[in-house]
């Protein structure tokens, strides 16, 4: 059988994938802030997830999948380098929103779960609050303090990283070059901290203001630090070490760092073995910000006439850990294909000419089987695995060997393929004047304005190819 390799981000290479249990593997991923809708670009890193645990399963074991939602303690400082100022991102969100901070939590959780379904990703066998699990983050901040590594300044408790790494012989950052952070280069300097690299566990309220969220604990009312919760989490439901643990590339330089850093301080074993991270999701060939105009949800993709699945094609036609640019144009090729790839599903389920395979033909599907577990298993190789797909439908196999092939093949992909059917719709008038308008300026040779009048139809959901056959129009409402 092929085996499977992943790049691990603490060690910088591509491994040979060795659960400590087998066949049961517990993988942890770092979920959403619930403070506004999700990006695209977040749901490349939550696709990159979805695809690693249904190719675990597609390898057959057993997966224990745990993904948490972050509903209190990000602070906006996390954007400038230190996640220890600024605002709680929920408390920003219900003063922009004028409602409570648990309002916000449970609007925007709510949200993310439709927009995932929409993806058509694995759901979690745990998503887990960071407001249901304050008392195990007190529990787990006790642990650290018996062990010496935490001290107390005037906004909260702090982890000691050089405590930790003099206790437990440790490097503190090994995913990150944290070693090179020079105070005060970004942000604020904190001279109550020890060492800039020292962060929250537990932060204090300002008396002067009340907060929906914060808890009586051993030091005082206050909150979590961002990073406790995960550490807490994560080993609540899969134990002090466990195999893999994924989320954006982001999460590389502070918060996954911290988190190895207060779970092995707090009980000496090595916390993960596999650390995966997805690369950054560009628009237009620029970073992603709603400043920039370029932040875009499921929601503006669906307004557009796009399918979530389109977009999940797009995520699959670049390699996970490497960089991906979107663009409107990328979506619509994606969309297409996606598509096409429907038409010649469905074709291949109707199409029940089943014959006993020669050796040639029983040669091939077992190739493309081979050749897909082989391209998923070389570190996630998706666009790889796409061509696998492409080449069994454009192959001379018998028809339903095709079908079978690409549900096989879909349980990794989750492009919803079992789901196909033929799609019946009917064609506005207002649209169907709009492609007349359109025929009639392309004989006339017009084809700039034509063009333009083939945007105002994409805008109201219908999709125009020019075939060999002639016009064919398709919609993705």
């Amino acid at each position: 059988m092929t085996e499977l390799y992943l790049t691990n981000s603490l060690t910088r290479k591509k491994e040979k994938f060795e659960p400590i249990n087998p066949p049961n593997v517990g993988m942890y991923t770092c979920g959403p802030t619930v403070y506004d809708y999700a990006s695209i670009g977040n749901f490349r890193t939550y696709v990159t997830g979805d695809i690693l645990v249904r190719t675990l399963k597609y390898n057959g074991y057993q997966v224990r999948y745990v993904m948490n939602f972050t509903d209190v303690g990000h602070l906006t400082g996390d954007n400038l380098g230190d996640a220890d100022t600024g605002v709680d991102r929920l408390v920003k969100a219900a003063k922009r929103e004028r409602k409570t901070a648990w309002d916000i939590a449970k609007f925007y959780t709510e949200a993310f779960l439709k927009d995932f379904e929409k993806l058509n990703l694995t759901k979690a066998d745990t998503f887990a609050k960071a407001t249901d699990h304050i008392k195990d983050q007190m529990d787990l901040i006790k642990k650290l303090e018996e062990n010496g590594i935490t001290y107390k300044i005037p906004d909260g408790i702090y982890f000691d990283t050089i405590e930790f790494e003099k206790s437990t012989g440790k490097k503190y950052g090994e995913l990150s070059t944290l070693d090179q952070i020079k105070e005060g280069a970004r942000v604020k300097v904190n001279k109550a901290k020890k060492n800039p690299r020292d962060f929250a566990l537990w932060k204090f309220s300002d008396p002067s203001e009340k907060r929906d969220m914060e808890w009586d604990s051993p030091w005082g009312v206050g909150f979590p630090g961002w990073h406790i919760e995960c550490s807490a989490m994560s080993m609540k439901y899969l134990g002090e070490t466990f195999d893999i643990h994924a989320g954006g590339e982001d999460l590389r330089s502070t918060h996954h760092p911290n988190e190895i850093a207060q779970s092995e301080g707090a009980t000496g074993k090595k916390f993960v073995k596999y650390w995966i991270h997805g690369a950054f999701l560009k628009v237009d060939g620029k970073r992603m910000g709603k400043s920039l105009g370029n932040f875009y949800t499921i929601t503006d993709i669906e307004k557009k006439g796009y399918g979530a699945l389109a977009l999940r094609y797009f995520y699959l036609t670049g390699k996970y850990n490497e960089p991906l640019n979107f663009t409107w144009d990328s979506l619509k090729s994606s969309q297409q294909a996606l598509d096409k790839l429907n038409e010649q599903v469905l074709a291949a389920k109707t199409q029940n000419t089943r014959t006993s395979l020669s050796e040639e033909k029983r040669k091939k599907v077992d190739g493309f089987s081979s050749r897909f577990l082989e391209a998923v298993n070389d570190d996630l190789n998706t666009p790889r695995a796409l061509a696998v797909l492409w080449d069994a439908m454009k192959s001379n196999i018998p028809s339903e060997d095709k079908y079978d092939l690409a549900l096989s093949f879909d349980e990794v992909l989750g492009l919803k393929l079992s789901e196909v059917q033929e799609i019946k719709f009917e064609i506005p008038e207002e649209v169907g004047k709009l492609i007349s308008k359109r025929e009639k300026l392309r004989k006339e040779g017009k084809f700039d304005e034509a063009d333009n009048v083939r945007k105002n139809i994409e805008e109201k959901g219908f999709l125009l190819e020019d075939t060999p056959e002639g016009l064919r129009v398709k919609t993705f409402k």
